[in-house]
């Protein structure tokens, strides 16, 4: 459904922090299925943890807050060259097993509500079909222009 170069013209995230390698399905208003290749060459298993390769839970995290993104901008026609996508809360997150290199984290975003420019959606990671990670999602779409300047 979305590679990588589809997914980077909605996303402003690149690599390293690109977590989602692709959109397999995508229900507009209601679900979307995508996957993280995870292998030993990321960065971050160089110092988690050394000897014994653990994908960080807050990676995990982020890459289920990606695809609630993704999920935004192409259920709402949001250009993202206009607005960004924040993140406002994450609850309810629980780890269930780790995440190794060589795993493949299936990604699936839903749905919960919307109103107005807020989207609050639950995301569910699997690897084989065992639940590694979940959490409820709440984001809000901001226009660009009304970003902050950088602090001094």
């Amino acid at each position: 459904m979305m590679d990588v170069r589809e997914i980077q013209k909605l996303l402003a995230h690149r690599y390293p922090f690109l977590l989602v390698d692709r959109v397999t399905e995508i229900e507009v208003g209601k679900r979307l299925v995508g996957f993280k290749n995870v292998t030993i060459n990321e960065e971050f298993f160089n110092g988690h943890f050394p000897g014994h390769p653990v994908m960080p839970g807050v990676l995990q995290l982020e890459a289920l807050a990606q695809a609630c993104a993704l999920l935004a901008y192409k259920s709402s026609g949001l250009n993202p060259d206009e607005l960004v996508i924040y993140l406002m809360a994450i609850d309810n997150a629980k780890f269930r097993k780790p995440v190794v290199p060589g795993d493949r984290l299936t990604l699936t975003a839903e749905v919960v509500k919307t109103k107005g420019p807020i989207w609050k959606q639950r995301g569910v990671a699997t690897v084989d079909g065992a639940v590694v990670c979940e959490a409820d999602f709440l984001a809000t779409a901001v226009k660009k222009s009304a970003m902050p300047e950088k602090a001094s």
